[in-house]
């Protein structure tokens, strides 16, 4: 049975534990803050008996004792076929992290990182086996959600990206190969545009934060959920996406015309997205309300997998 190594205990590391583990894989999950990794256990047990609930996991409990929390990053390391770092965005930090894994893992392992935007490049450099470092960008929470963005430096062997896209899907996740370093990658520079416009029509009084988050639930969403926007745009023209093209590129090139330069985030913009925000949902809220998305995902997780759709 192979063995994960996940160095760093919050969401995302939790998230990943989960990952392996249900995936039939033996997890040692290390966080250099110790008491955190007693309350990391008990949110994953928590989130397991959720998923068994939705059908998405066996058996909760023994899922659950593959999950071994690691006293030292040597006993968390020592064997692993697969390292995920999860430390805060920080290069320095993860420069750090990445000298002690290429020192103390098994040469053969794959050292992979969830930056959500810090290019391999900038903190593998330095390492004698740099080769076999990369990012493993997942969206959160990764058991529900299972795109995971794989980004090699220019370094990264070409067998190392197909070892991690291979061991990735085994253990039921969607990886996609982002094919040059970037910043962002694929997904927030996604997410990213949409953000700006839609602070930029708060900005403009053109709507309210909920009437925006309205929109794209109940609208754009619904279709994302199950298609993405070049699949949207080439269902939405009677001859697909080249017709969509030639009937809309006009208005796109109108609408981008006045998005040439982006919002700032400014101190009085972000404090309006904020008082609207506690307005619908107070502070002492979120924690539940995140327990409550999770569970719509396990909803929609549960839905999409007896889907026709080949591709979930």
């Amino acid at each position: 049975m192979p063995t994960a190594a996940i160095v760093g205990a919050g969401l995302i590391g939790q998230g990943w534990a989960i990952v392996f583990a249900r995936a039939g894989w033996q997890v040692r999950l290390f966080d250099a803050e110790a008491e955190r990794t007693a309350q990391a256990r008990m949110l994953v047990v928590r989130q397991l008996h959720a998923l068994q609930t939705h059908g998405l996991a066996r058996d909760a409990d023994a899922i659950a004792q593959r999950v071994h929390i690691a006293a030292t990053l040597e006993e968390a390391l020592a064997g692993a076929a697969y390292v995920q770092e999860n430390c805060p965005e920080v290069v320095e930090l993860k420069r750090e992290r990445f000298a002690a894994f290429d020192a103390l893992a098994d040469p053969t392992a794959i050292l992979a990182s969830s930056t959500s935007s810090i290019p391999a490049s900038r903190f593998t450099e330095h390492l004698r086996s740099r080769h076999r470092c990369l990012v493993a960008h997942p969206v959160n929470p990764p058991y529900l959600a299972p795109v995971v963005e794989i980004c090699g430096a220019p370094w990264t062997d070409a067998s190392t990206v197909a070892r991690a896209r291979e061991i990735l899907a085994s253990v039921g996740q969607r990886p996609v190969e982002v094919r040059a370093e970037i910043e962002g990658f694929i997904l927030n520079r996604l997410q990213g545009a949409l953000l700006q416009e839609a602070f930029r029509l708060v900005r403009d009084g053109i709507a309210s934060v909920e009437d925006i988050d309205t929109t794209v639930k109940d609208g754009l969403g619904l279709r994302w959920s199950f298609m993405g926007p070049l699949e949207t745009i080439d269902l939405n023209a009677p001859g697909g996406i080249a017709d969509y093209c030639a009937r809309y590129g006009g208005m796109y090139a109108s609408i981008a015309a006045t998005q040439a330069q982006p919002p700032d985030w400014t101190e009085d913009l972000v404090g309006q997205l904020a008082r609207e925000r506690r307005a619908v949902l107070p502070e002492k809220d979120l924690a539940p309300r995140r327990f409550w998305r999770d569970e719509q995902l396990m909803r929609l997780m549960r839905h999409k997998q007896p889907s026709g759709d080949t591709n979930a």
